[in-house]
This record gives C-alpha cells, structure tokens and sequence, in this order.
C-alpha cells in the first residue's frame, strides 16, 4: 500500500521533531496547549438538534477564556475545523457569537474528520512562527443541521448528494463503511475482535461517566428543550449477546455493523494554545507541549489507515517506541479501522481511549480530532504524571491520516528549571 504523504513537523532543520522526544524550539516559539473544553456529544437528531455549528461552539470558547484567565481581546486568531457545515468561516461566526471582539479574525479548516486536530496542528505552527500569540483552535460539527447539498444539473434543477467526492472516482472514492469493511478484509480484522472493542467503549464511556471524569472537560449548552451536560451515546444495555445479533450494514457477508461502527453526532471541542513562554506569563499550572505532528496519504479504498501510517513516521522520527507512550486517543469511527491501525502501530488496544472513544460517544466529524485533544489533557491532568507522552490521531476520508505527539509537563516546574 502506497501514498504520499506530507510531513507536518516544524523542528529547525529537520523534517520531524528531534530524537527522544525533545525539541528544541525557544520558549517563545515552543507551542503548548493549556487549557481545553468540549461540549457533551450528542446524537445526531436528538439533544442538540436545535443549535447550529456557531452555537455549539461559542459556548466552549467562552469557558475557555475564563479556564486561561484570557480577556477576549488576548485571542490572536481563532483556527476551527469543520466538515459538512453550511460554509461562510464559522470560526468568525462563533468567536462574534462567543463575545470575543471584532479586531480577533477566524479561519475554518476542512479536512474533513480530522479538521479539529489539523486546526490545533495549525495553530501550533502559527505559535512555533513566532510571536507569543495566543490561539484558540478546534473543531465542531452539527450533523443535525448541516445544510442539503446539490449539485447544479444541467437545467439548473439541484441533484442532492449525501456526501462530497474525496478523491476521482478511479481511486475508487469508497462510502465510509465500504472502507471499513476493505480494511477488516485486507488485514484481517474479524467480527468477534470488533465487537468486542466496541463493547469495550461503551463500558469504559460508562464507567467514565458515573466516576466523574468528563466534567471537568465539558460545558453544558442550553437548548430549547433545556441545559445538555452529558454526553448520551453510551449504552448501558450492550452486551456481547446484543452485538452480535446486529447484521452487516455495508457489505453482505460483511462484518461491519452498526454496533461496531459509531453513529454520527453533534459537539465542538477546542483548545487554548500559546507559546510556553506565554503561558508562564499566563500563569499556566500545567499542559501539553506539542512536539511533533505528521500528516499522512494512503491508498483512499483503506482510507481508515491513514492514522497509523502518520503516527508511525511520527514516532519513528522523533524516535519514540509506540510501547514509551503513556496515553493514546483513537477516533473510534470503526472498530475494523482502529484495529488495523493499532495493530500495525503495535500498540494493545486495550492502552487506548481509556475513557471510550467514538464508538460509544459518537463522531462528528470536524470536533472529532480536537475532542482527541481534550481527553488527552483531561487524562494527562488526573494522572499527573511528568513528561508524559501523550497521542492524538485520526483517520481521514480520502485517504488520509493525521496524528500529534504531546508531552505533558507542569509549566512553572520547568520555567524553576530552566533559570537554574
């Protein structure tokens, strides 16, 4: 299997992050996330259906502003990912709607699932030019109410699609769950092993849920029908039994399902990102400190592979075994995809999404890469364990796959350290 690939990795003079982790860019240059929210992923069609994409997210980037301590005009630019929304940049629509002022620009990002991690990436790289900025970057996507898309026909008449082309139809530009069942054959991911880490999420969804350990990440959002503050994919009632009554829901004879696929949803998530020289100033207690990313093409018919081939140019080149990372966030889109991408990345599935991922919680698209982000701080946060290492990565429709290497670290213990 073969593809380009383009290299997203900003280390001086070298195409990926030095070896060990390491970087050694300047403070002032040095990109570190400090604080991230996201707002309760939801169904599509059910408890958010009543906000559009600006409304989910305005409410995250306010909180964001009071987490980091900001006033709205500290914000450089807002750099948000987005994928089947109704177009007009709405990262400007949100910020505006979130109170920010209208001196702070907006960017939106489209790269379809992993729009909200390549808008963090970006981010990151604005941060890594210089500048002592501070961004606030994510994704959001209400799937809910995403415009009716048309082609023009030749008597002006609309032909409505489902989805947009991602690649020329001789690469064969397969429907989603068409892929997924490509990837189960190609690499033998059987039924039994898909099941059972989709049972595995909405256990660990749940678990996490009634522990607490979303709370701290999300922000409820008011709708007509009432205040939304938790997410409501999991299902306490799956069961190994359940799951495999479900029949195959793309190919027949197939062994991708609808249980082991994840459903479609509703959410934003975003990030504050600075330099780690302005989050001292800040005051900032803690964060990820981005150290490198890679984006990867592949062959589109397996487009779900995508993520494993980013992350292992990532980790090879930063020189990182996959078994020295400490935390790992997979977008679950389906089990056959997140499998065959572990495998090949040698990590357990079971050291991943310790929390659930997107089988349980749901996809929407463009937050998607950008909830990754979240739950990675989030965790990194309650195990609070120095120079962590953390990883984000997503598959891409098309034939694509984006991933981020983080380090966790307490930021005043290293500015004591670094005077020394």
């Amino acid at each position: 299997m073969t593809g380009t690939s383009v290299s997203a990795a900003w280390a001086p003079d070298t195409a990926m992050a030095p070896s060990g982790a390491e970087t050694d860019l300047p403070a002032d240059r040095q990109p570190v996330i400090i604080a991230a929210r996201r707002s309760p992923v939801c169904r599509a069609n059910g408890k958010l259906k009543d906000l559009r994409a600006h409304q989910l997210l305005a409410p995250v980037l306010r909180q964001l502003l009071t987490d980091a301590h900001l006033g709205p005009d500290a914000v450089a630019d807002v750099v948000i990912g987005n994928a089947v929304g109704a177009g007009g940049n709405v990262a400007r629509l949100a910020l505006l709607e979130a109170g920010l002022p209208v001196t702070v620009p907006g960017v939106t990002v489209d790269r379809q699932c992993g729009s909200g991690l390549d808008a963090i990436v970006l981010a990151a790289k604005l941060v890594a030019a210089g500048g002592n900025a501070v961004y606030l970057a994510g994704g959001v996507e209400s799937i809910s109410t995403a415009p009716l898309r048309a082609y023009r026909n030749d008597d002006g008449g609309p032909d409505f699609f489902a989805r947009a082309q991602f690649v020329p139809l001789s690469y064969g530009d397969p429907d989603m769950g068409v892929a997924a069942e490509n990837v189960a054959a190609y690499f033998g991911i059987g039924r039994s092993r898909q099941d059972a880490l989709a049972l595995l999420s909405h256990q660990r969804a749940l678990a996490a849920a009634a522990a607490g350990r979303f709370n701290d990440e999300i922000t409820p959002l008011e709708t007509r029908s009432g205040t939304v503050g938790a997410d409501d994919g999991p299902r306490r009632g799956l069961n190994a039994s359940v799951l495999a009554r479900f029949p195959a829901a793309f190919v027949d004879g197939g062994t991708v399902t609808a249980g082991n696929s994840c459903f479609d949803a509703d959410a934003a998530s975003a990030v504050v990102i600075t330099s780690l020289a302005r989050a001292r100033e800040l005051g900032a207690a803690d964060g990820l400190l981005v150290v490198a990313t890679d984006t990867a093409g592949v062959d589109p018919e397996l487009l779900g592979i995508g993520a494993a081939d980013a992350a292992h140019r990532l980790l090879a080149a930063a020189d990182v075994p996959a078994a020295d990372v400490d935390l790992v966030e997979f977008n679950e889109a389906f089990a056959s995809q997140t499998l065959a991408c572990l495998d090949r990345l040698g990590i357990d599935a079971g050291r991943v999404n310790a929390d659930g991922g997107a089988l349980a919680l749901g996809h929407a698209y463009g937050a998607s890469g950008a909830v990754l982000v979240t739950r990675l701080l989030a965790q990194a946060r309650r195990a609070g364990k120095q120079q962590s290492l953390a990883l984000a990565l997503i598959s891409i429709a098309g034939g694509m796959g984006t991933a981020a290497l983080l380090r966790y670290e307490a930021i005043t213990d290293r500015a004591a350290t670094s005077r020394r």
